[in-house]
C-alpha cells in the first residue's frame, strides 16, 4: 500500500510541476482542506506553510490517502446500502477472504478489461473522480478525456491511471482482509496537533537515529493505521513538525 502510494503521489506531483502549478499554493490549500479543495491550487489562509522543503509529496499523499479511505469503516465504502455482513457475518466473511485469495495476483487492469463495472471497477471510478478534480485533470493533460471514459464505466489505459489503480488495488484488498476478520480492525490516524507516540505513528520525515526528536506533534495525517482485535497495530504515518509551528 505505501509503495503504491508513493509512486501515484511522486507521478502527480512531478505532472503538477510540468504543468506549472503554484506547489507551495496547493499545499497549503490541502493542509487547510476542510474548508476549501485541490482542484484549483489556491491557498486558503495567508498563513505560513508547516510543510518543509521538499516536502510538497507528503501533503499530497495526504489528500490522495484522506479520499480513498474515506468509507473504509462500510463495507461498501458507502457504494450501496449493502448489509451482508450484519444478515449473514459468516458468510460474508468467508467471501471476503476468498475475494482477497483470488483479486491478489491479479492485474487490476486486466480485470477491469473484463469486468469493468464490477464492484471494485465502480470503486476505481467513484475515488478517481473523487481524487482527480475536472481542473486538475485539464490543467495536467489539456483534455478530460480520462475523465469521460471514467464516467462512461470505462478505465483508461494511461500509465496515470495505471498508477492510480495500483494504489486503489492495494485499498481494496486492505478492506476485503480487514472485513474477513471478526472483529474489523479499527481505523485510526495521527490527528493534526496530536503528540507523537511511537507505538502507534510512524514519522514520514526521517531523524537522525531513526527517532523523532523531543517535542514534535503531528503536523498532519498521512495515512491512516489500524487497530486489530489480536492487539496488532499497524502504524498510521504522520508528517510531525516541532510544537512551535502549530
Amino acid at each position: 500500500m505505501k509503495e503504491a502510494s508513493k509512486s501515484f503521489t511522486s507521478l502527480l506531483l512531478s505532472l503538477m510541476k510540468s504543468a506549472h502549478w503554484d506547489i507551495a499554493a496547493t499545499v497549503r490549500s490541502i493542509e487547510a482542506s476542510t474548508t476549501t479543495t485541490v482542484s484549483t491550487g489556491t491557498p486558503a489562509t495567508a498563513t505560513d506553510s508547516i510543510v518543509g522543503p521538499n516536502h510538497a509529496k507528503y501533503a499530497l499523499e495526504s489528500y490522495v490517502n484522506r479520499k480513498i479511505f474515506q468509507g473504509f469503516d462500510h463495507e461498501t465504502f458507502y457504494m450501496d446500502g449493502s448489509l451482508s455482513s450484519l444478515l449473514n457475518p459468516n458468510q460474508f466473511r468467508s467471501d471476503c477472504f476468498t475475494q482477497y485469495r483470488d483479486m491478489k495476483s491479479m492485474d487490476p487492469i486486466e480485470l477491469l478489461g473484463i469486468l469493468p463495472t464490477c464492484q471494485f471497477g465502480n470503486f476505481c471510478s467513484k475515488k478517481y473522480l473523487s481524487i482527480v478534480h475536472p481542473k486538475m485533470e485539464e490543467s495536467l493533460f489539456g483534455d478530460l478525456e480520462q475523465r469521460r471514459q471514467v464516467l462512461a464505466g470505462n478505465h483508461p489505459r494511461t500509465r496515470f491511471y495505471g498508477e492510480f489503480l495500483a494504489v486503489a488495488k492495494a485499498v481494496w484488498l486492505l478492506h476485503l482482509l480487514a472485513f474477513s476478520m471478526d472483529p474489523p480492525p479499527t481505523l485510526f490516524e495521527g490527528s493534526r496537533g496530536a503528540e507523537f507516540h511511537r507505538q502507534f505513528m510512524e514519522s514520514v520525515v526521517r531523524f537522525p537515529g531513526g527517532r523523532v526528536a523531543a517535542g514534535h506533534v503531528v503536523g498532519f495525517p498521512v495515512s491512516p493505521g489500524f487497530k486489530v482485535g489480536n492487539g496488532l497495530i499497524v502504524k498510521a504515518r504522520v508528517y510531525v513538525v516541532p510544537r512551535g509551528e502549530l
